[in-house]
């Protein structure tokens, strides 16, 4: 949640020193797309195997973060974010993926309209309408499995994942939120559904608080949270896991150089409803990830990255066995 022209410039000059690693080659097919709704007309982008199977498949949506693209979740640009392993997975789980665009808002920068009442730079665009029509479309169409939908989302689209699980209808299967929690001061409604909810959350991050607080960087802060704990708390009554003991495990530690540790604790069944919390100690605001690695540069702004796990592979094998009523 960056606002000024000083912290903009610093991030693409930040940009500019990522170091992706290579990986194995993307094959999913990208299609750039676009459907009328209410504020106009939204844009975003389809992924599919080539050889994708007939029928309804399970379809993963993906939201950017403030600043972001939903081009660059998916690869594109110079700087690809961790969340373009994506593709990789959709083509060889014959997944669809869709990646959507956010809109700008009075900061002049793209994001989500989430739940947060004092976050005043976001768009006040109704995005839970945008996402339900791009689902409901691929569902009519009988390409998307309306019991398998997911959402996986970064920051800001992070939270607009949270509000997607409290007020989207097709309800999602489970959602993933990556470097975010839910709003302190909150718009949405309070009767949530049972969703699986997971969690991915650096212990130093720097912009969206672990124990909660403003949200923002250096000067610049806007809308609360309520920190990573307490959205974990909120789903575990939600999905009526509060007295369920919790699995813990931890991720092998693969790099000597890498000064994060990442562990996760499971609470529920792999069918769900299941809540899922991966902590990295002394983690920023960066998804963790084995091939895309960000530069020094970067993590200056927002943090230490984790290079224990990929974060897509970890919301695929929290997701895939999911299924909404």
């Amino acid at each position: 949640m960056i606002r000024s022209t000083m912290i903009r410039s610093f991030c693409c000059a930040a940009a500019a020193l990522l170091g992706i690693a290579t990986g194995s080659a993307q094959a999913a097919l990208q299609q750039q797309l676009s459907i009328s709704t209410p504020s106009g007309t939204r844009d975003y982008i389809l992924a599919k195997s080539p050889n994708i199977a007939a029928g309804p498949r399970p379809l993963v949506i993906i939201l950017h973060g403030h600043i972001g693209t939903a081009a660059n979740a998916l690869g594109g640009g110079k700087t690809p974010s961790p969340l373009s392993a994506w593709l990789n997975i959709a083509d060889r789980e014959q997944l669809l993926v869709v990646a959507l665009q956010g809109l700008k808002g009075s900061d002049n920068h793209t994001g989500w309209h989430d739940c947060r009442l004092d976050a005043t730079e976001d768009p006040t665009a109704d995005d839970v309408g945008f996402v339900e029509r791009v689902v409901n479309g691929l569902v009519q169409a009988g390409r998307a499995d309306p019991h398998r939908i997911y959402v996986m989302g970064m920051s800001n689209g992070g939270m607009m994942a949270y509000r997607l699980a409290l007020e989207m209808h097709p309800t999602p299967a489970a959602i993933a939120g990556v470097s975010s929690s839910m709003a302190s001061q909150t718009a949405c409604g309070q009767t949530p559904p049972k969703v699986s909810v997971l969690l991915i959350n650096g212990t130093d991050d720097p912009i969206v608080p672990y124990g909660g607080g403003k949200v923002g960087l250096r000067g610049y802060k806007t809308g609360t949270v309520i920190g990573a704990e307490a959205t974990r708390d909120f789903w575990l009554h939600t999905d009526g896991l509060a007295d369920v003991p919790g699995i813990a495990y931890s991720f092998p530690h693969l790099s000597s150089s890498d000064t994060t540790r990442a562990s996760k604790v499971t609470y529920g069944p792999n069918s769900g409803p299941q809540v899922e919390m991966v902590t990295i100690q002394n983690g920023g605001h960066i998804e963790p990830s084995l091939i895309y690695h960000y530069g020094w540069l970067y993590h200056q702004l927002v943090g230490t990255q984790n290079s224990d796990f990929e974060s897509a592979e970890e919301a695929w094998s929290f997701f895939k066995d999911k299924r909404s009523k």
